[in-house]
């Protein structure tokens, strides 16, 4: 954590690399490119829907519970599209993995078949939310926010239960990641949790995940191997046992 609060107000472990739930970014030949973060959905798990209006995409997810410690399931829910008069959906195709979604949304003008689709739609890029930078100040900040498009379950990138038998269950998002990315050890007691997700597709950028995620219950130095992993979809989930 940094001193003026956490780097990235959508994920406290988010070190380095684009913020936000979601990056757009205006491609050449009319297509528009979202990135959108559903930590946990299984590649097969998401469902995107072109509207009859043609324009907009609706988009829905699910992320079934993996292990009986996970608070509920999760679904989500959202749209995405031009946000512009003059254009409709012409096609789309899309990608699902390790916890990202990567759509690739083409655009007609309506209007003016003759002519290429606005690029900047409203006014102007200015006031265009996928024109955002995502490495934005106001991206980072001391108040973490729910995740926007999560309608059933938990919105948060971390939860934690105590057990019963007095170890600790917590599982992270850390969307973009790959299974092999994931790294957990433990230092004075600590618990730490590191992921690399590199850049795909049209991404800004690579993201790197880092932070201490429990305190054991001694500050000793253990064999990370005593703890259990589960590593699916951007989502690591850890059985860390007592001391």
């Amino acid at each position: 954590m940094k001193a003026e609060g956490f780097y990235a107000i959508n994920n406290e472990f988010l070190m380095n690399g684009p913020k936000g739930f979601q990056e757009y970014k205006m491609l050449e030949n009319d297509i528009m490119f979202v990135r959108m973060d559903f930590p946990g959905v299984p590649e097969d798990g998401v469902t995107v829907t072109l509207d009859p209006c043609k324009k907009f995409v609706s988009v829905s997810a699910h992320v079934p519970k993996v292990h009986k410690h996970d608070l509920s399931h999760r679904k989500y829910l959202t749209f995405s599209g031009p946000g512009c008069e003059c254009c409709e959906i012409s096609g789309f195709t899309y990608q699902m993995a390790h916890g990202v979604l990567r759509l690739h949304l083409s655009k007609t003008n309506i209007l003016d078949p003759q002519r290429p689709s606005c690029r900047y739609p409203r006014g102007g890029p200015h006031r265009l939310h996928y024109n955002r930078d995502p490495y934005h100040p106001a991206l980072s900040g001391p108040v973490l926010m729910p995740h926007p498009n999560v309608c059933e379950g938990s919105t948060m990138a971390y939860e934690s239960k105590q057990l019963q038998n007095g170890g600790l269950y917590v599982r992270l998002d850390m969307p973009g990641v790959p299974k092999d990315n994931f790294n957990v050890s433990v230092s004075s007691g600590r618990v730490k949790v590191t992921g690399q997700a590199p850049a795909v597709s049209h991404d800004s950028g690579g993201r790197f995940y880092s932070g201490d995620v429990a305190m054991l219950s001694a500050p000793v130095d253990v064999p990370s191997r005593g703890i259990k992993t589960i590593i699916k979809n951007g989502c690591i989930r850890l059985i860390i046992p007592t001391v």
